[in-house]
């Protein structure tokens, strides 16, 4: 995902629904989706082309279950292509005011997936594993079966003023896999958004050490390229 950093036109659906209030669009990914802030962020719409409008479907479906269980976003509404949200507290882990303190954000990330693993119940949850890590058998055995987040990525915590956890965001990957599938896209994106190397403190505030066999597995299924 990036900050766009160039004017984004305002599809018909944000502006209905932001009925007057300012939009700003905050965030672009490589699918052409757009996440636009209604106000000062107390709502968001996110927007994806017709031929991925199914993922925003995925998506409100596991709002809505794990919301039963932890901070993500309440739905609003919903409709081909969109996904209107409420907002949460808290800024992205990369944030100025965090990319500034990235101790304190790969603590926040870490206590962040921690609460997500320990809350969500594997034996109810309605979904497989995320889409990258697949059910094919293959790679170590499972260390601990977990909800996971699915793109555990340093933008996708949501963190206080005072460096505490807050939520999560862009859950449409959850499902049930081995804990480190979390936790080797989370420690990995780190280098991808903070100078240094704060992996330790991470896996510290997790609660776990380093487990290289298995981060290598996971960062690997993450780096494949696509099938077809």
């Amino acid at each position: 995902m990036t900050v766009p950093t160039a004017p984004v036109p305002v599809p018909d659906v944000v502006d209905a629904l932001s009925a007057g209030r300012l939009v700003t669009a905050v965030w672009k990914n490589e699918l052409g989706g757009v996440t636009f802030a209604i106000g000062a962020g107390a709502e968001y719409v996110k927007t994806y082309p017709a031929e991925h409008a199914a993922l925003l479907t995925d998506e409100a479906v596991r709002l809505r279950w794990a919301g039963l269980y932890i901070a993500v976003p309440p739905v609003l509404g919903e409709g081909t292509g969109w996904l209107h949200t409420a907002g949460l507290p808290g800024r992205s882990a990369v944030d100025p005011v965090w990319t500034d303190d990235p101790e304190t954000a790969a603590r926040a990330i870490g206590t962040g997936l921690r609460a997500m693993h320990d809350a969500l119940p594997v034996a109810d949850c309605p979904f497989g594993a995320p889409s990258w890590v697949g059910d094919e058998p293959g790679g170590p055995a499972p260390d601990l079966l977990v909800v996971c987040h699915g793109d555990p990525c340093a933008p996708n915590t949501l963190i206080s003023a005072d460096g505490a956890f807050v939520g999560h965001v862009d859950i449409g990957d959850l499902g049930v896999a081995d804990r480190w599938a979390d936790l080797a896209i989370a420690t990995m994106s780190l280098d991808w958004n903070y100078p240094g190397n704060y992996e330790a403190a991470l896996l510290d505030a997790y609660g776990v050490t380093r487990d290289a066999e298995r981060i290598d597995h996971y960062r690997g299924l993450w780096d494949a390229p696509e099938p077809g």
